[in-house]
Protein backbone atom coordinates (compact mmCIF):
# COMPACT_ATOMS: atom_id res chain seq x y z
CA UNK A 1 0.00 0.00 0.00
CA UNK A 2 1.18 3.52 -0.71
CA UNK A 3 2.19 5.55 2.54
CA UNK A 4 -0.82 8.09 0.91
CA UNK A 5 -3.62 7.01 -0.60
CA UNK A 6 -7.54 7.45 -0.54
CA UNK A 7 -9.86 4.27 -0.09
CA UNK A 8 -13.55 4.36 -0.95
CA UNK A 9 -16.17 1.93 0.24
CA UNK A 10 -20.01 1.64 0.39
CA UNK A 11 -19.64 -0.61 3.78
CA UNK A 12 -20.53 1.79 6.54
CA UNK A 13 -19.21 -0.90 9.54
CA UNK A 14 -15.91 -0.64 7.79
CA UNK A 15 -15.47 2.78 7.11
CA UNK A 16 -16.60 3.80 11.18
CA UNK A 17 -13.98 1.15 11.95
CA UNK A 18 -11.18 2.68 10.15
CA UNK A 19 -12.26 6.28 10.54
CA UNK A 20 -14.53 6.53 13.76
CA UNK A 21 -11.05 7.91 16.22
CA UNK A 22 -10.23 10.61 13.32
CA UNK A 23 -13.74 11.48 13.68
CA UNK A 24 -13.50 11.56 16.97
CA UNK A 25 -10.75 13.23 17.45
CA UNK A 26 -12.34 16.54 16.25
CA UNK A 27 -16.31 16.36 17.50
CA UNK A 28 -16.95 20.54 16.46
CA UNK A 29 -15.70 19.96 13.25
CA UNK A 30 -16.58 16.70 11.79
CA UNK A 31 -20.19 17.31 13.56
CA UNK A 32 -22.20 16.59 10.36
CA UNK A 33 -20.24 13.16 9.33
CA UNK A 34 -20.89 11.79 13.08
CA UNK A 35 -24.13 12.67 13.09
CA UNK A 36 -25.39 11.45 9.59
CA UNK A 37 -23.22 8.24 9.70
CA UNK A 38 -25.05 7.55 12.94
CA UNK A 39 -28.43 7.84 11.59
CA UNK A 40 -27.36 5.60 8.44
CA UNK A 41 -26.25 2.97 11.49
CA UNK A 42 -29.45 3.46 13.38
CA UNK A 43 -32.27 4.32 9.98
CA UNK A 44 -30.94 2.52 7.23
CA UNK A 45 -28.27 3.10 4.73
CA UNK A 46 -31.45 4.78 2.69
CA UNK A 47 -32.09 6.95 5.51
CA UNK A 48 -31.54 10.19 3.11
CA UNK A 49 -32.22 8.82 -0.12
CA UNK A 50 -32.68 6.01 -2.48
CA UNK A 51 -29.22 5.36 -3.99
CA UNK A 52 -26.67 3.63 -1.43
CA UNK A 53 -24.18 6.10 0.13
CA UNK A 54 -20.48 5.91 -0.28
CA UNK A 55 -17.28 6.95 2.08
CA UNK A 56 -14.18 7.88 1.62
CA UNK A 57 -11.04 7.76 3.71
CA UNK A 58 -7.60 9.44 3.50
CA UNK A 59 -4.86 7.12 4.80
CA UNK A 60 -0.76 8.45 5.61
CA UNK A 61 1.72 6.09 7.24
CA UNK A 62 -0.98 4.24 8.70
CA UNK A 63 -3.04 7.40 10.37
CA UNK A 64 -6.26 8.41 8.69
CA UNK A 65 -5.87 12.18 7.69
CA UNK A 66 -9.43 12.49 5.99
CA UNK A 67 -12.73 11.54 5.62
CA UNK A 68 -15.48 12.48 3.11
CA UNK A 69 -19.16 10.61 2.48
CA UNK A 70 -22.08 11.50 -0.20
CA UNK A 71 -25.58 10.38 0.52
CA UNK A 72 -27.05 10.97 -2.78
CA UNK A 73 -29.05 12.92 -4.11
CA UNK A 74 -26.97 15.12 -1.95
CA UNK A 75 -23.58 16.80 -1.94
CA UNK A 76 -20.29 15.23 -1.46
CA UNK A 77 -19.59 16.34 2.54
CA UNK A 78 -15.23 16.62 3.60
CA UNK A 79 -13.53 17.00 6.25
CA UNK A 80 -11.17 20.26 6.08
CA UNK A 81 -8.00 19.26 3.97
CA UNK A 82 -4.89 20.54 2.96
CA UNK A 83 -5.09 21.79 -1.06
CA UNK A 84 -3.00 18.88 -1.81
CA UNK A 85 -5.49 16.38 0.14
CA UNK A 86 -8.26 18.17 -1.37
CA UNK A 87 -6.74 17.86 -4.97
CA UNK A 88 -5.85 13.74 -5.02
CA UNK A 89 -9.49 13.40 -3.48
CA UNK A 90 -10.78 14.83 -6.35
CA UNK A 91 -8.05 12.54 -8.48
CA UNK A 92 -9.68 9.99 -6.75
CA UNK A 93 -13.40 10.19 -7.78
CA UNK A 94 -13.18 11.12 -11.10
CA UNK A 95 -10.94 8.15 -11.32
CA UNK A 96 -13.67 6.18 -10.08
CA UNK A 97 -16.14 7.77 -12.45
CA UNK A 98 -18.16 9.35 -9.82
CA UNK A 99 -20.22 12.24 -10.78
CA UNK A 100 -21.19 15.07 -7.86
CA UNK A 101 -23.49 17.74 -7.58
CA UNK A 102 -21.67 19.85 -5.64
CA UNK A 103 -19.46 19.71 -2.07
CA UNK A 104 -19.91 21.16 1.43
CA UNK A 105 -17.17 21.49 3.74
CA UNK A 106 -15.19 24.04 5.37
CA UNK A 107 -14.70 27.10 3.78
CA UNK A 108 -11.18 26.63 2.51
CA UNK A 109 -11.78 23.04 1.80
CA UNK A 110 -14.75 23.57 -0.10
CA UNK A 111 -12.90 26.07 -2.44
CA UNK A 112 -9.82 23.72 -2.57
CA UNK A 113 -12.13 20.53 -3.55
CA UNK A 114 -14.36 22.50 -6.08
CA UNK A 115 -11.16 24.04 -7.75
CA UNK A 116 -9.96 20.57 -8.27
CA UNK A 117 -13.22 19.11 -9.39
CA UNK A 118 -12.77 21.63 -12.15
CA UNK A 119 -9.71 20.98 -13.46
CA UNK A 120 -10.21 17.23 -13.09
CA UNK A 121 -13.74 16.82 -14.73
CA UNK A 122 -14.18 20.02 -16.37
CA UNK A 123 -17.03 20.64 -14.13
CA UNK A 124 -17.50 24.34 -13.10
CA UNK A 125 -18.24 25.12 -9.38
CA UNK A 126 -21.07 27.45 -8.63
CA UNK A 127 -21.00 29.12 -5.11
CA UNK A 128 -24.67 27.98 -3.28
CA UNK A 129 -24.27 29.38 0.73
CA UNK A 130 -21.77 30.24 2.95
CA UNK A 131 -22.05 28.85 6.57
CA UNK A 132 -20.92 29.40 9.91
CA UNK A 133 -20.44 26.72 12.47
CA UNK A 134 -21.09 28.11 16.06
CA UNK A 135 -20.60 26.46 19.46
CA UNK A 136 -22.31 27.33 22.94
CA UNK A 137 -20.46 29.37 25.52
CA UNK A 138 -22.51 30.70 27.97
CA UNK A 139 -26.22 30.44 27.55
CA UNK A 140 -28.29 33.71 27.68
CA UNK A 141 -32.03 33.54 27.70
CA UNK A 142 -33.98 35.87 25.24
CA UNK A 143 -35.10 38.32 27.01
CA UNK A 144 -37.82 39.34 26.82
CA UNK A 145 -39.41 35.81 26.31
CA UNK A 146 -42.30 34.98 24.15
CA UNK A 147 -45.90 34.08 26.05
CA UNK A 148 -46.32 30.39 26.01
CA UNK A 149 -43.80 27.13 27.09
CA UNK A 150 -41.48 24.79 25.88
CA UNK A 151 -42.52 21.19 25.68
CA UNK A 152 -40.73 17.95 24.11
CA UNK A 153 -42.41 17.11 20.74
CA UNK A 154 -44.33 13.44 21.31
CA UNK A 155 -46.36 10.82 18.69
CA UNK A 156 -49.11 13.39 18.47
CA UNK A 157 -46.82 15.50 16.88
CA UNK A 158 -45.81 13.43 14.06
CA UNK A 159 -48.33 14.73 11.68
CA UNK A 160 -46.85 18.29 12.45
CA UNK A 161 -43.40 17.13 12.52
CA UNK A 162 -43.36 15.86 9.16
CA UNK A 163 -45.10 19.23 7.95
CA UNK A 164 -42.62 21.60 9.13
CA UNK A 165 -40.02 19.61 8.15
CA UNK A 166 -40.99 19.41 4.63
CA UNK A 167 -41.34 23.01 4.85
CA UNK A 168 -38.37 23.66 6.61
CA UNK A 169 -36.46 21.80 3.43
CA UNK A 170 -37.91 23.33 1.08
CA UNK A 171 -37.33 26.94 2.54
CA UNK A 172 -33.80 25.81 2.35
CA UNK A 173 -33.82 24.38 -1.41
CA UNK A 174 -33.99 21.04 -0.50
CA UNK A 175 -37.69 18.67 -0.95
CA UNK A 176 -37.88 15.36 0.15
CA UNK A 177 -41.05 14.07 1.80
CA UNK A 178 -40.36 10.59 2.71
CA UNK A 179 -37.24 11.49 4.40
CA UNK A 180 -39.37 14.00 6.33
CA UNK A 181 -41.43 10.78 7.43
CA UNK A 182 -38.35 9.28 8.64
CA UNK A 183 -36.35 12.56 10.72
CA UNK A 184 -40.07 12.87 12.42
CA UNK A 185 -39.65 8.98 13.43
CA UNK A 186 -36.09 9.42 14.30
CA UNK A 187 -36.52 12.46 16.16
CA UNK A 188 -39.50 11.26 17.43
CA UNK A 189 -37.94 7.87 19.11
CA UNK A 190 -35.04 10.16 21.58
CA UNK A 191 -37.52 12.80 22.29
CA UNK A 192 -35.53 15.37 19.34
CA UNK A 193 -37.12 18.00 18.25
CA UNK A 194 -38.60 20.79 21.33
CA UNK A 195 -42.18 22.96 20.25
CA UNK A 196 -42.45 26.32 21.50
CA UNK A 197 -46.48 26.38 22.40
CA UNK A 198 -48.49 29.69 22.47
CA UNK A 199 -50.44 30.29 25.80
CA UNK A 200 -53.37 28.30 23.52
CA UNK A 201 -51.62 25.29 23.03
CA UNK A 202 -50.99 25.65 19.87
CA UNK A 203 -47.21 25.27 18.37
CA UNK A 204 -45.53 27.87 17.15
CA UNK A 205 -42.23 27.32 16.17
CA UNK A 206 -39.77 24.23 16.39
CA UNK A 207 -35.84 23.60 17.66
CA UNK A 208 -34.46 19.91 17.04
CA UNK A 209 -31.71 18.26 18.48
CA UNK A 210 -29.37 15.83 16.34
CA UNK A 211 -28.15 12.44 19.15
CA UNK A 212 -25.23 12.66 20.95
CA UNK A 213 -22.03 11.19 19.12
CA UNK A 214 -18.24 11.88 20.39
CA UNK A 215 -19.71 14.10 23.48
CA UNK A 216 -21.62 16.50 20.92
CA UNK A 217 -25.36 17.71 20.04
CA UNK A 218 -26.14 19.85 17.18
CA UNK A 219 -29.00 21.88 17.17
CA UNK A 220 -31.00 21.07 13.79
CA UNK A 221 -33.23 22.17 12.70
CA UNK A 222 -35.04 25.27 14.12
CA UNK A 223 -37.99 26.23 12.33
CA UNK A 224 -40.91 28.88 12.11
CA UNK A 225 -44.05 28.88 10.25
CA UNK A 226 -43.44 32.29 7.70
CA UNK A 227 -47.02 34.10 8.96
CA UNK A 228 -45.27 33.33 12.80
CA UNK A 229 -41.98 34.96 12.54
CA UNK A 230 -40.57 38.30 14.04
CA UNK A 231 -42.22 36.91 17.52
CA UNK A 232 -38.98 35.48 19.15
CA UNK A 233 -40.47 32.19 19.11
CA UNK A 234 -37.50 30.43 17.06
CA UNK A 235 -34.90 32.38 20.09
CA UNK A 236 -37.02 30.76 22.78
CA UNK A 237 -37.15 27.31 21.41
CA UNK A 238 -33.27 27.18 20.31
CA UNK A 239 -32.21 28.32 23.63
CA UNK A 240 -34.58 25.87 25.06
CA UNK A 241 -32.94 22.86 23.36
CA UNK A 242 -29.82 24.33 23.84
CA UNK A 243 -30.17 24.05 27.27
CA UNK A 244 -31.34 20.39 27.14
CA UNK A 245 -28.50 19.43 25.59
CA UNK A 246 -26.57 20.32 28.14
CA UNK A 247 -28.23 18.55 30.04
CA UNK A 248 -28.37 15.83 28.36
CA UNK A 249 -24.36 15.71 29.27
CA UNK A 250 -23.08 17.41 26.08
CA UNK A 251 -19.49 19.02 25.81
CA UNK A 252 -20.28 21.08 23.04
CA UNK A 253 -23.15 21.95 21.97
CA UNK A 254 -23.61 22.91 17.84
CA UNK A 255 -25.15 24.79 15.43
CA UNK A 256 -24.37 26.03 11.73
CA UNK A 257 -26.36 29.57 9.87
CA UNK A 258 -26.72 30.57 7.19
CA UNK A 259 -24.26 33.66 6.86
CA UNK A 260 -26.72 35.38 4.24
CA UNK A 261 -29.38 35.25 7.26
CA UNK A 262 -28.04 38.50 9.71
CA UNK A 263 -31.16 38.14 11.68
CA UNK A 264 -30.40 34.13 13.13
CA UNK A 265 -26.66 34.92 12.58
CA UNK A 266 -27.06 37.82 15.73
CA UNK A 267 -29.67 35.72 17.37
CA UNK A 268 -27.41 32.92 17.88
CA UNK A 269 -24.58 35.07 19.01
CA UNK A 270 -26.73 36.40 21.79
CA UNK A 271 -27.93 33.35 22.97
CA UNK A 272 -23.95 32.30 23.40
CA UNK A 273 -23.07 31.09 20.36
CA UNK A 274 -19.30 31.91 19.11
CA UNK A 275 -17.50 30.83 15.68
CA UNK A 276 -16.07 28.06 15.49
CA UNK A 277 -15.44 28.13 11.70
CA UNK A 278 -16.98 29.05 7.89
CA UNK A 279 -18.13 26.43 5.53
CA UNK A 280 -19.07 26.88 1.98
CA UNK A 281 -21.23 24.69 -0.36
CA UNK A 282 -20.57 24.73 -4.34
CA UNK A 283 -22.95 23.33 -7.09
CA UNK A 284 -20.95 21.57 -9.82
CA UNK A 285 -22.39 22.00 -13.66
CA UNK A 286 -21.38 20.62 -16.51
CA UNK A 287 -18.93 17.85 -15.51
CA UNK A 288 -17.89 15.88 -18.30
CA UNK A 289 -18.92 11.96 -18.73
CA UNK A 290 -16.17 9.38 -17.61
Amino acid sequence: MPPTAWHSTDDLDAFLARAGDFLHSRPDLHTVLLTVTEGLRTRGLHAYGDEAPFFGLLEEDGSVRGACFRTPPYRLYLTPLTPARADSLAAHLAALGRTLPGVSAEAGTAAEFAEAWRRHTGATAVPYQRQRLYRLDTLTVPRPAPEGRARIAEEGDRELLVRWFAEFSRDIGESDGVRAESWADARLAYGGVTLWEAPDGSPVSMAGLTPQIAGQIRVAPVYTPAPLRGRGYAGAATAEVSRLARQRGADEVLLFTDLANSTSNGLYQRIGYRPVADFAVYDFQGQSSS
